[in-house]
């Protein structure tokens, strides 16, 4: 027999009992589906944890005051990091660009509206590090952090929320009860690591201590952000910061740190492997139903052996050999799981891209993996289920065939 003519009798038997043939179909569809929906959520996942992390780079590295928690409770103190540290840090040959921060929410108003939104203390290095571009105006510079000067950058929506005009450079806000100038308005961005950047306000860090927060101590910041060269080592840094940190905080051999230290290639490695863990259990939950479809084509080509027993016979008494009647069955099974899989790729790929770009408004990536497990599905699920079936068939004596009513 060709090619052809085994395709042809695989059609003619599938087809001879449609309902029979949907049903089992149905089941490998929905195991590919489940499948395919699977590795898309997965990888949307990780896309959009790498997204939150990609603004700041591998490349960044962020100092924040005080000891790592034990047993739920921190230890040290909350003022352990200084404008001063950050002054010392910069002096690193490895550092590229540097900022102390401190924020905080505060009420912002401009003529008759007000807002409530983040507010940021940081030296103008900042806009470098987050790779902030400007929509309007240009950021401060560092005589403004010298002299506490009341400039601030806004971000979009803040913009909106205030009703300022499309270019508000130059235009008077209150944060709190002190007026700032506009200098700039940052380029709508989303979130990142450090939150929504197009919902919030950069002043110097200075005047955030001085003049907004009246700090009893105004050198004190929460958290320092730095971004070294890309050729620079990591952990090389960190082990210097850590020792210049220690040395300046006076801190003994046996004392912890009061300082935490994060690293933001190794974040995006952990997250690049916890997703991907996520990722296998995802496929393997919806892998149960491709289980279920299997075992539904496995029982539907045993009952179509017990069927065409008198069939088998007949073509074993005019010489078929065993291999033939193997290839038959076989190729029946997997015509079966192949057209599930094909249709379970469609729908799967369909459901996820539809529901993401037009219900949620998210480009779910597209990987070439669900259309290379279809086809892997529709060969090895139709071998595996339909290997006993055509093996008994082929063992079937033909006088017994032939008797059997």
């Amino acid at each position: 027999m060709t090619l052809g003519d085994i395709l042809k009798e695989s059609w003619i038997s599938v087809s001879g009992n449609k309902l029979r043939s949907f049903l089992t179909v149905l089941g490998i569809i929905i195991g590919v589906m489940a499948v395919v929906i699977m590795v898309a959520v997965g990888e949307t996942v990780q896309k959009s944890i790498t997204d939150q992390f990609s603004s700041l780079g591998t490349n960044t590295i962020v100092v924040r005051a005080g000891a790592a928690r034990n047993r739920g409770v921190r230890m040290g103190s909350n003022q352990t990091l200084t404008i001063t540290d950050t002054d010392q840090i910069k002096r690193l040959s490895d550092v590229m660009y540097i900022t102390p921060a401190q924020m905080g929410n505060s009420q912002v108003i401009y003529g008759n509206k007000n807002w409530s939104t983040m507010v940021l203390g940081a030296y103008p290095d900042y806009m470098a590090i987050q790779d902030i571009e400007m929509e309007y105006g240009s950021p401060f510079d560092m005589n403004a952090v010298k002299n506490a000067s009341t400039y601030a950058i806004i971000g979009p929506d803040t913009a909106y929320e205030l009703g300022l005009p499309d270019n508000p450079v130059g235009e008077f806000i209150r944060i709190g009860h002190i007026p700032f100038v506009v200098v700039g308005v940052m380029k709508a961005r989303g979130d990142s690591a450090f939150g929504s950047q197009d919902d919030m306000i950069i002043i110097p860090i200075t005047t955030f201590k001085k003049r907004l927060q009246g700090s009893k101590f105004p050198d004190a910041v929460t958290m320092i952000a730095l971004k070294i060269f890309p050729d620079a080592n990591n952990n090389v840094v960190i082990e210097q910061i850590t020792s210049l940190l220690r040395q300046r905080h006076r801190l003994k051999d046996g004392d912890e740190d009061d300082f935490q230290i994060t690293d933001m290639k190794q974040i995006m490695e952990t997250m690049d492997t916890v997703t991907g863990y996520l990722k296998l259990l995802l496929i393997a939950i919806a892998a149960v139903s491709l289980l279920v479809g299997s075992i539904g084509i496995m029982n539907m080509m045993l009952t179509s052996v017990a069927e065409r027993t008198r069939e088998i016979g007949i073509r074993k008494a005019i010489g078929a050999r065993e291999r033939v009647i193997i290839i038959q069955f076989l190729s029946e099974s997997i015509m079966i799981s192949f057209i599930g899989s094909m249709i379970g790729l469609v729908l799967g790929v369909g459901l996820s891209q539809g529901v993401g770009r037009l219900i949620l408004h998210y480009d779910v990536p597209f990987s070439i993996w669900p259309v290379i497990l279809s086809v892997g599905v529709a060969v090895v699920v139709g071998l595996a289920s339909g290997v006993m079936p055509a093996i008994k068939a082929a063992k079937l004596n033909p006088i017994d065939s032939l008797r059997y009513e």
